[in-house]
């Protein structure tokens, strides 16, 4: 059984920040390292999940699914957010729908894509850090 199974929606938003915050770092180490696109992106992919787990949590509601329609579907009817962050986290299901149910895909993330990423993940970071 999950240790995570039972916790409660307060140490889920701490638990689900706190990786959130550590794979934001890594992503943004590896960029500055030049590392490769993808691994920045996978990396910064995590920490966008993260981040709107935590939201979530923070306001006692989970999505369906973990892809980030339903994510920020779930975000948005607690926690309204600006038009164009919102559309750069639905952008990431055209590259990055791994977690879709009924149309899993993993394409090749761009120069653009890392940049559009880590910005998603600096505008979520500052979002989160407001409930923290």
């Amino acid at each position: 059984m999950s240790k995570h199974l039972f916790e409660s929606d307060e140490k889920k938003f701490a638990r689900c920040y706190q990786d959130a915050l550590g794979y934001h770092r890594r992503a943004q180490i590896f960029s500055d390292q030049q590392q490769a696109v993808s691994l920045v992106f996978n990396v910064a992919a995590i920490a966008v999940e993260s981040y709107l787990i935590a939201i979530c949590a923070h306001y006692a509601t989970m999505p369906f699914n973990h892809n980030y329609a339903s994510l920020l579907s779930s975000v948005e009817e607690v926690m309204p957010l600006e038009p164009s962050l919102s559309a750069s986290i639905l952008a990431l299901d055209t590259i990055f729908g791994i977690c879709s149910v009924d149309d899993y895909h993993h394409g090749t993330p761009g120069v653009s894509d890392k940049e559009s990423i880590l910005t998603i993940c600096n505008r979520l970071c500052a979002l989160t850090e407001s409930l923290a």
